[in-house]
């Protein structure tokens, strides 16, 4: 369980269009153990995705450009293999769940084709052995084997989203990406789809990163947190650092925003103001505008990363002593 699967070094991305250039993932650190749950949470635009999709190296090619660091997967750095190894890699030992269930499976395909061809291109195997696995996945995800041969739109959104998980867990990969994968979804069956994930990873020994903007669905479900802001981590540790001793001011403020059974307020606490502009980040902090104890340094100096205890590690001033 103490073996590092993944390690994310010094990972900086730009996107290039004709007007500017937008800096979206700014020098970040993470790293994921072998059969654990890594919850990456933070506002949309915070490069959560981008982290995601620079892991498995299908950001645009165009536009995205990775300009340092180090994405070790097994000890081997992802963004030194060449094209072909890395679709050996895709979907086999590295999966991902995309956001919109809506958007990610192909209209005029069957579900059962769409499990099955991963299948057949990653572990060789035949059409009807194929076949038989797929409608294995169907029913491990709770859609009976039958619907092999349905397509995605005779499936709820509920449904769909299983499909995705069942073609992300087809090949049991060593690591899941999860982009926000209940987002979509009402409450009850975002509690199923949710508790379905935990039992496949219990089952499976799947390390995950689950990408979301939900502090409940990480408290209940990952073993460690990290605080995604501006394109920077801004704070990490497990679970229990991270809920029972907030120390970054962008986390608080992430709490306070939260509503509360044990507490009779009237209104919530939101954090005020936006989000930098990606194109024109500050000098200094890049929560400085929004944070309630920012002091003249915060506006022209980058804080380091300060460890509270071992394996929290919060980028701010304010609790690096006075320093």
């Amino acid at each position: 369980m103490s073996e590092e699967l993944l390690e994310i070094k010094d990972l900086r991305i730009e996107y290039h269009t004709d007007e500017s250039v937008i800096h979206a993932v700014n020098g970040i650190d993470l790293s994921v153990k072998k059969g654990q749950t890594l919850g990456l949470v933070g506002e949309t635009g915070a490069g959560k995705t981008t982290i995601a999709k620079s892991i498995l190296r299908i950001l645009p090619g165009l536009q995205a450009k990775i300009l340092s660091g180090e994405i070790r997967f097994e000890g081997k750095d992802l963004l030194s293999v060449s094209e072909r190894e890395m679709r050996k890699i895709r979907g086999n030992k590295i999966a991902m769940i995309f956001q919109d269930p809506m958007t990610a499976l192909n209209p005029i395909e069957t579900i059962g084709f769409q499990i099955s061809e991963t299948l057949k291109i990653h572990n060789k195997l035949t059409k009807k052995e194929a076949r038989k696995k797929a409608c294995e996945m169907l029913e491990l995800v709770g859609i009976p084997s039958y619907r092999y041969d349905e397509y995605p739109h005779q499936f709820s959104g509920g449904m769909k989203q299983r499909v995705v998980i069942a073609i992300g867990l087809a090949c049991n990969p060593e690591l899941l990406l999860a982009d926000e994968p209940t987002t979509a979804l009402d409450v009850t069956i975002q509690a199923q789809v949710l508790e379905m994930m935990a039992e496949l990873k219990e089952k499976l020994d799947t390390s995950v990163i689950l990408i979301t903007h939900d502090l409940g669905v990480v408290a209940n479900f990952c073993d460690s947190v990290a605080v995604a802001y501006a394109g920077e981590i801004v704070e990490r540790g497990t679970v229990e650092q991270i809920f029972d001793h907030v120390a970054h001011p962008y986390t608080e403020g992430l709490f306070a925003s939260l509503p509360r059974l044990d507490r009779r307020e009237r209104r919530l606490k939101p954090i005020k103001g936006l989000m930098p502009d990606p194109a024109a980040l500050p000098e200094g902090c890049s929560f400085c505008d929004r944070c309630p104890y920012a002091e003249e340094r915060c506006f022209k100096t980058k804080p380091a990363d300060v460890e509270l205890e071992p394996g929290h590690i919060v980028k701010c001033f304010r609790v690096a002593g006075g320093e």
